[in-house]
């Protein structure tokens, strides 16, 4: 029986437009009904999927969200923190020298804000595009931060093609010592090295008693994997590359025909 189900927003929840179908929420509610434990799995922070939250009516006592892709785990009506895994400053400035090498832009996050360093000449980061209306920016030096600073992320966003050829020279070293995943063509996310969407729900299962048989987990992406992984039943979009689906114990439609409404009508009710 299926007691929490845990939704990645971006090409999952979310259509095309950025939005949530009537018949998408209608699904949810049902469940929630139920008493199906409705979680929503970002890389986003708590701010950013706020209204998502408020449209769903996920507000309550007892309503959950994970964010930062599993770093942080928080209650949606208090923001409570329940559990989090964060970036030191000695690893900020460990990834910061990893982006000059590369010559790509980096920002760090923390529950507060994003912070913009100084960019590589003509590559200035596209983050702001993306997370405009979530957390404001502030422009702050990486020397600027004090010793016991932490950090819930940090990003590496430009464009797919200057991505791609520098997520390829990534030592391996940093692979072992990060959690980095893609998100979006044009995202890359560093982490806590213990931190995924399958550790976040972890997380949150041993605080509700839940076991991972118990979990779906719906996504479309890469940084969905560990979640996938994680979950006794894992949930793909039909708009999900051929290398995501190959994690499906279930093809749902895609996020712009209620893909999510399908599963939940289909496994959960």
């Amino acid at each position: 029986m299926i007691k929490l189900i845990a939704l990645d927003l971006d090409g999952t929840l979310l259509d095309s437009e950025k939005h949530i179908s009537e018949e998408n929420k209608k699904a949810i509610s049902l469940a929630k009904a139920k008493g199906v434990k409705i979680v929503l799995c970002s890389g986003r922070p708590l701010k950013g999927i706020q209204r998502y939250l408020e449209e769903l009516d996920l507000m309550d006592e007892g309503d959950y969200s994970i964010t930062y892709n599993g770093g942080l785990v928080q209650k949606n009506n208090t923001s409570e923190i329940v559990s989090e895994k964060t970036l030191s400053y000695d690893q900020i400035k460990d990834l910061y020298k990893l982006a000059n090498d590369l010559n790509i832009p980096m920002n760090m996050l923390d529950l507060e804000y994003v912070y913009e360093p100084d960019y590589p000449a003509g590559r200035d980061s596209l983050y702001p595009s993306l997370m405009s209306a979530s957390l404001p920016f502030i422009k702050k030096s990486i020397d600027d931060f004090t010793e016991d600073h932490r950090f819930n992320k940090v990003v590496y966003c430009i464009s797919p093609d200057i991505l791609d050829d520098a997520i390829a020279k990534i030592p391996a070293d940093y692979t072992e010592n990060y959690s980095m995943m893609k998100s979006r063509p044009l995202l890359y996310e560093v982490m806590n090295p213990q931190v995924n969407k399958g550790t976040g729900i972890d997380a949150l299962c041993q605080i509700l008693g839940i076991t991972k048989e118990e979990v779906m987990a719906c996504g479309d992406e890469e940084n969905d994997f560990a979640m996938f992984e994680y979950a006794g039943t894992a949930v793909v979009m039909e708009n999900a590359r051929d290398e995501v689906k190959a994690y499906a114990d279930f093809i749902t439609k895609t996020n712009d025909e209620d893909g999510i409404a399908h599963a939940i009508y289909e496994l959960v009710l």
